[in-house]
């Protein structure tokens, strides 16, 4: 599985800031206990020193420090049982005091057999969704809210099923595909008219393969190849401070999902960053959906016949028809 750096660092600051909270919270705790009970604080000080003093006592006189070892045990022994019983006295738990991290598996450090544990990936989907949230409404557009009541059940004279009966498998193919997606899944192209719901349906697959811990750039192309041009130039804008990294994005990430390719000004540039991004994540298995208003053909045409092969011969092909549905909701209005 692929991770984003830039969304890494933002999931491990986060990761950082909350694991200093919980140890702010357990000295806070401590405070109020030592300042309530003072005798703990004396017990709590004792049991962290003397252990260390002593044993630097023995070696610094050349003497054997196990006795030494086995009287402070048998004295901190003691002191733990007056600590709990003091705790119990005045109505605390006897762990109250103690810094328990909040993940056992990995004790909060992050990573485990040196690999992101379960509980930073969990802080890199929430920072990833956030990302996806600046182009994407993920607040509303998910599986559960797709509406189909905006797609005619009447087939239309060049069509052999209704906009509704199409949008229905369309439905099923990227709810399939966002929810089994891993090494094994393919490339979606979704093309048809505007306004016929394939932002919607991508951005409801970004969602759930998010949330599975997969990484996701989801761009429109234009500015994918705005990244790359200023990669390839060395420039720098106010959006992009670092167009190396973000190329580096598109090519690595486990899902890209390019929207609205056929409305940039097409140059002999992007035609060929669009090979090399198709081509690259092909050639290392690396997920790819494409959303255009072109069809195959006009694909083939604006771009290049060998892009329109590898489209044709490695990507599902999800046409979308109807009514445009943004029309339609004004129209309601």
């Amino acid at each position: 599985m692929a991770y984003d750096g830039k969304i890494m660092r933002r999931a491990l600051a986060r990761y950082e800031e909350d694991k200093q909270r919980r140890q702010e919270s357990c000295q806070a705790r401590r405070r109020a206990v030592y300042a309530r009970v003072p005798r703990i604080g004396e017990i709590e000080r004792e049991l962290q020193g003397t252990m260390s003093r002593i044993i630097a006592s023995a070696l610094k006189r050349g003497t054997d420090p196990v006795p030494a070892i086995r009287v402070i045990r048998d004295r901190n022994l003691d002191l733990q049982r007056e600590r709990a019983e003091l705790l119990t006295q005045h109505g605390y738990p006897l762990d109250y005091l103690e810094e328990k991290p909040n993940c056992p598996l990995c004790g909060d450090s992050g990573y485990r057999q040196g690999a992101p544990c379960r509980c930073l990936q969990e802080y890199y989907a929430q920072e990833q969704i956030r990302e996806l949230s600046r182009l994407l409404d993920m607040g509303k557009q998910s599986f559960d809210t797709f509406d189909f009541k905006w797609y005619s059940d009447r087939i239309f004279p060049d069509q052999e099923v209704s906009p509704r009966s199409n949008m229905e498998h369309n439905f099923d193919e990227c709810r399939d595909y966002a929810y089994q997606f891993g090494p094994r899944s393919g490339n979606l192209l979704l093309c048809g008219e505007p306004g016929l719901g394939k932002t919607f349906l991508s951005a409801c697959i970004a969602r759930v393969v998010s949330e599975a811990g997969f990484s996701v750039v989801y761009d429109t192309a234009a500015h994918i190849f705005t990244q790359f041009e200023n990669a390839k130039f060395h420039r720098e804008s106010d959006y992009d401070a670092d167009p190396e990294s973000d190329v580096n994005r598109c090519l690595q990430c486990d899902l890209l999902i390019m929207d609205d390719l056929g409305t940039e000004m097409t140059t002999a540039f992007v035609q060929s960053t669009l090979y090399q991004i198709i081509n690259t994540r092909l050639l290392t298995g690396k997920k790819t959906i494409i959303n255009s208003n072109l069809n195959p053909d006009q694909i083939g045409v604006r771009y290049s016949a060998q892009i329109l092969s590898r489209v044709e011969g490695e990507y599902e092909i999800l046409p979308f028809f109807g009514e445009d549905i943004r029309k339609l909701k004004r129209e309601q209005m």
